[in-house]
């Protein structure tokens, strides 16, 4: 007698997102971190992504392993560019002293080298100590990625850099995004001669699209953005010594440009309501956000420049947690309604924007 087996439910057909990443030197392995858990997860998948500096590579990295080998081969790529980092940065004057070593403080605030550093970059400006712009990341990038696979990657990518005479953000996509589009959106000008494109010089994309969200309001792909924000929008201690203001005042810089960029969809989302128009599924954005404030306050501004492995290993399992509490809390949401609530957001008394994770 023949057993006949019954049959398994369909599965549910994987969910469409599209991402915004932040920029901030080292602590893009957040980033690393919860991209790595976003890929794991076969319930979604990543459409477009708007990257700036950090986020510009994280992006580059998934697009051209995701072009190779679809989500399996795009985890195996940002693992193999961020241990590449981590390889190039051991030869760097710039390391922790022997006293954070022992009590386990990745903070370079007494490094030598950092400091020497931070003073020349008051005082000589790049075109002075560095008028080739010899930049290592360069020659990782360029090894690590392969950008005709990311032209044709099926996760569209959009890099955001600034142009240095106009002030304004230029958005890069498409076969627009090479390596020098992603050199100029991680150009800090202290420490980088800008980067020249099309006989316009262009610095770091945070002073102006820190991501850009206007290529994913547009986009037909996904009606849902998830932001990944690693620079503190509030800070509840106020900043008192020198290298404190400076961390606060840039901060804030980096930050202004997606606030700014948020009050305008919420502004618009207003004047929808209001009239009661019907922007039919096509038409509509969802706003997420993937930020644990309280945890990124616990970082130093310096520690950006630490690209110890041990670090960044520390920094992607931070990430995959938010990550995976993040999609505890809201998967579900995805594709009928916004998670971040931007009049929280934008509360005269601000409160922190996200629960923070404990050990």
């Amino acid at each position: 007698m023949t057993r006949i087996q019954k049959a398994s439910p369909p599965l549910a057909r994987p969910k469409s997102i599209n991402l915004a990443l932040q920029g901030g030197g080292s602590h893009g392995a957040l980033t690393w971190g919860v991209l790595d858990r976003l890929l794991e997860d076969p319930r979604l998948v990543i459409a477009e992504i708007s990257g700036t500096s950090a986020g510009a590579m994280n992006a580059v990295v998934l697009a051209d392993g995701h072009g190779r080998g679809g989500p399996a081969e795009a985890r195996r790529a940002l693992e193999r560019f961020w241990r590449a980092t981590s390889d190039a940065a051991r030869f760097s004057p710039i390391q922790r002293t022997p006293l954070d070593r022992l009590i386990g403080r990745f903070t370079l605030d007494y490094s030598p080298g950092y400091l020497w550093a931070e003073s020349l970059s008051r005082f000589f400006s790049p075109y002075d100590i560095n008028p080739l712009g010899l930049n290592p990341l360069r020659d990782i990038l360029e090894d690590c990625v392969d950008f005709d696979t990311v032209c044709r990657s099926d996760v569209s990518v959009h890099v955001t850099a600034t142009n240095v005479r106009s002030g304004r953000a230029r958005i890069f996509s498409g076969t627009e995004v090479t390596s020098d589009a992603v050199m100029a959106s991680a150009c800090l000008p202290q420490i980088y001669p800008a980067v020249d494109i099309d006989g316009e010089e262009y610095w770091d994309g945070g002073y102006s699209g820190n991501p850009a969200l206007q290529p994913l309001v547009q986009s037909e792909r996904s009606a849902d953005i998830l932001i990944v924000q690693i620079n503190p929008v509030i800070r509840h201690r106020p900043p008192r010594s020198a290298r404190e203001i400076i961390n606060r005042i840039n901060e804030i810089s980096f930050n202004g440009a997606l606030v700014k960029e948020l009050r305008a969809i919420k502004l618009m989302q207003e004047v929808i309501e209001a009239k009661g128009i019907d922007l039919g599924v096509t038409g509509r954005t969802y706003l997420h956000l993937i930020h644990v404030d309280q945890e990124v306050n616990d970082l130093s501004a310096s520690s950006k420049m630490n690209a110890e492995w041990g670090y960044l290993q520390l920094l992607f399992d931070k990430g995959r947690r938010w990550a995976d509490d993040w999609l505890d809390r809201n998967f579900d949401r995805i594709g009928e309604g916004s998670t971040l609530d931007l009049d929280e957001l934008f509360d005269d008394a601000p409160r922190a924007l996200g629960p923070r994770l404990t050990e």
